[in-house]
Protein backbone atom coordinates (compact mmCIF):
# COMPACT_ATOMS: atom_id res chain seq x y z
CA UNK A 1 0.00 0.00 0.00
CA UNK A 2 1.61 3.50 -0.98
CA UNK A 3 1.54 6.52 1.31
CA UNK A 4 -1.31 7.95 -0.45
CA UNK A 5 -3.37 4.91 -0.10
CA UNK A 6 -2.49 5.09 3.59
CA UNK A 7 -3.11 8.38 4.10
CA UNK A 8 -6.79 7.88 2.29
CA UNK A 9 -7.73 5.04 4.00
CA UNK A 10 -6.26 6.64 7.47
CA UNK A 11 -8.77 9.53 6.58
CA UNK A 12 -12.19 6.89 6.12
CA UNK A 13 -10.64 5.13 9.59
CA UNK A 14 -10.93 8.39 11.30
CA UNK A 15 -13.87 9.69 9.80
CA UNK A 16 -15.94 6.30 10.81
CA UNK A 17 -14.15 6.84 14.30
CA UNK A 18 -15.70 10.22 15.25
CA UNK A 19 -19.01 8.92 14.38
CA UNK A 20 -19.17 5.76 16.62
CA UNK A 21 -16.42 6.95 19.14
CA UNK A 22 -17.24 10.75 19.77
CA UNK A 23 -20.85 11.06 18.85
CA UNK A 24 -22.46 7.86 19.46
CA UNK A 25 -19.93 6.51 21.92
CA UNK A 26 -19.74 9.64 24.16
CA UNK A 27 -23.62 10.19 23.67
CA UNK A 28 -24.20 6.87 25.26
CA UNK A 29 -22.15 7.48 27.95
CA UNK A 30 -23.78 10.64 29.01
CA UNK A 31 -26.82 9.68 28.36
CA UNK A 32 -26.31 6.30 30.38
CA UNK A 33 -30.51 6.16 32.07
CA UNK A 34 -31.91 7.20 29.03
CA UNK A 35 -30.18 4.79 26.93
CA UNK A 36 -30.97 2.14 29.06
CA UNK A 37 -34.41 3.09 29.93
CA UNK A 38 -35.19 2.77 25.98
CA UNK A 39 -33.47 -0.63 25.42
CA UNK A 40 -36.17 -1.20 28.45
CA UNK A 41 -39.47 0.11 26.59
CA UNK A 42 -37.65 -1.88 23.43
CA UNK A 43 -37.56 -4.91 24.79
CA UNK A 44 -34.03 -5.51 24.87
CA UNK A 45 -33.17 -8.50 26.96
CA UNK A 46 -30.19 -6.65 28.79
CA UNK A 47 -31.40 -3.11 28.66
CA UNK A 48 -28.68 -2.32 31.52
CA UNK A 49 -25.86 -2.38 29.29
CA UNK A 50 -27.25 -0.13 26.64
CA UNK A 51 -25.93 2.76 28.53
CA UNK A 52 -22.46 3.33 29.33
CA UNK A 53 -21.34 0.05 28.65
CA UNK A 54 -22.38 0.36 24.96
CA UNK A 55 -20.31 3.57 24.99
CA UNK A 56 -16.89 2.34 26.44
CA UNK A 57 -17.74 -0.35 24.03
CA UNK A 58 -18.22 2.01 20.80
CA UNK A 59 -14.83 4.47 22.20
CA UNK A 60 -12.73 1.37 22.36
CA UNK A 61 -13.86 -0.12 19.13
CA UNK A 62 -13.55 3.51 17.70
CA UNK A 63 -10.26 4.49 18.82
CA UNK A 64 -9.24 0.57 17.97
CA UNK A 65 -10.04 1.79 14.29
CA UNK A 66 -8.67 5.37 14.01
CA UNK A 67 -5.29 4.61 15.66
CA UNK A 68 -4.74 1.10 14.39
CA UNK A 69 -4.66 -0.96 17.27
CA UNK A 70 -5.89 -4.50 15.73
CA UNK A 71 -8.77 -2.00 13.60
CA UNK A 72 -9.86 -5.48 12.47
CA UNK A 73 -11.00 -6.42 16.08
CA UNK A 74 -12.61 -2.36 16.05
CA UNK A 75 -14.76 -3.28 13.29
CA UNK A 76 -15.96 -6.23 14.38
CA UNK A 77 -16.44 -4.41 17.33
CA UNK A 78 -18.63 -1.92 15.68
CA UNK A 79 -20.81 -4.65 13.34
CA UNK A 80 -21.53 -6.70 16.93
CA UNK A 81 -23.17 -3.08 18.23
CA UNK A 82 -24.69 -2.31 14.56
CA UNK A 83 -27.10 -5.89 14.45
CA UNK A 84 -28.74 -5.61 17.73
CA UNK A 85 -29.18 -1.59 17.31
CA UNK A 86 -30.61 -2.35 14.01
CA UNK A 87 -32.93 -5.00 15.16
CA UNK A 88 -33.79 -4.12 18.71
CA UNK A 89 -34.34 -0.41 17.93
CA UNK A 90 -35.42 0.54 14.86
CA UNK A 91 -37.28 -2.43 13.77
CA UNK A 92 -39.31 -0.42 11.63
CA UNK A 93 -41.38 -3.53 10.52
CA UNK A 94 -43.48 -3.32 13.70
CA UNK A 95 -44.28 -0.11 13.86
CA UNK A 96 -47.78 0.89 12.41
CA UNK A 97 -47.47 5.06 12.44
CA UNK A 98 -45.99 6.37 9.60
CA UNK A 99 -43.83 9.25 10.51
CA UNK A 100 -42.01 6.70 13.08
CA UNK A 101 -42.29 4.19 10.75
CA UNK A 102 -40.17 6.23 8.05
CA UNK A 103 -37.64 7.43 10.96
CA UNK A 104 -37.17 4.04 12.00
CA UNK A 105 -36.69 2.92 8.33
CA UNK A 106 -33.84 5.65 7.93
CA UNK A 107 -31.85 4.52 10.97
CA UNK A 108 -32.45 1.02 10.46
CA UNK A 109 -30.50 1.82 6.92
CA UNK A 110 -27.69 3.64 8.75
CA UNK A 111 -27.20 0.69 10.34
CA UNK A 112 -27.16 -1.55 7.30
CA UNK A 113 -24.63 1.21 6.25
CA UNK A 114 -22.07 1.06 8.85
CA UNK A 115 -22.47 -3.15 9.25
CA UNK A 116 -21.48 -2.77 5.37
CA UNK A 117 -18.57 -0.44 6.20
CA UNK A 118 -17.41 -2.57 8.96
CA UNK A 119 -17.51 -5.61 6.86
CA UNK A 120 -15.23 -3.73 3.98
CA UNK A 121 -12.90 -2.43 6.68
CA UNK A 122 -12.75 -5.76 8.24
CA UNK A 123 -12.03 -7.33 5.26
CA UNK A 124 -9.75 -4.68 3.99
CA UNK A 125 -7.34 -4.70 6.92
CA UNK A 126 -7.39 -8.40 7.03
CA UNK A 127 -6.15 -8.93 3.66
CA UNK A 128 -3.52 -6.20 3.64
CA UNK A 129 -2.36 -7.76 7.07
CA UNK A 130 0.77 -5.58 8.17
CA UNK A 131 1.09 -3.71 4.95
CA UNK A 132 -1.98 -1.60 6.26
CA UNK A 133 -0.12 1.65 6.77
CA UNK A 134 -0.40 4.07 9.71
CA UNK A 135 -1.29 1.83 12.47
CA UNK A 136 -0.04 1.03 15.28
CA UNK A 137 -0.20 -2.89 15.43
CA UNK A 138 -0.85 -4.84 12.34
CA UNK A 139 -4.44 -6.59 12.11
CA UNK A 140 -5.04 -9.51 14.72
CA UNK A 141 -6.58 -11.77 12.15
CA UNK A 142 -5.04 -13.25 8.73
CA UNK A 143 -6.99 -15.05 6.31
Amino acid sequence: MSAANGVIVLAGRILFAVFFGAIAGIGHIRRSKMMEGYAKSAGFPIPAIAGWPVGVWLIAAAASIALGIWPDVGAVMVAAFLVPAALFFHAFWRIEDPTQKQTQTSLFWRNMIGLGACAMMFGTFVALGPALRFTITAPLFNF
